[in-house]
């Protein structure tokens, strides 16, 4: 990764990771492993957590975007993850709007700070 910057994955519904796609976020690893998982009705939660724990061990990997959704089932993996990188971000879907009181990673900064700090 000498003299490259980091990828950023992601995890999502269709419409989401189809996005990004398009805007030149799918990449293959030297192992010809993909940079994103679509989440689908019929997907494992076993596969979205090795995903999402296979994207945390990546070199090559700063960023993991995860629908809020999916970040719910798999709310213990995110909550265990503490490393400032990958940082780990949940976004809104077509279908489920974000919720900032169900984003642990954001009421974990929250509590970084007081409110003297934030005036």
């Amino acid at each position: 990764m000498a003299g490259r910057g980091k990828l950023i994955a992601v995890l999502g519904d269709e419409d989401t990771v189809t996005g990004f796609l398009l805007g030149g976020v799918g990449e293959l690893d030297k192992h010809r492993r993909p940079n994103f998982l679509v989440v689908e009705k019929e997907t494992a939660l076993a596969e979205i957590e090795d995903a999402f724990r296979s994207f945390l061990c990546r070199e090559d990997i700063g960023i993991v975007l995860i629908n809020q959704y999916i970040a719910e089932m798999i709310r213990h993996a995110i909550d265990a993850h503490t490393k400032s990188i990958p940082a780990v971000l949940e976004i809104p879907s077509k279908e489920h709007p974000y919720d900032a009181s169900k984003d642990s990673i954001l009421r974990r900064a929250k509590g970084m700070f007081s409110a003297e700090d934030l005036r």
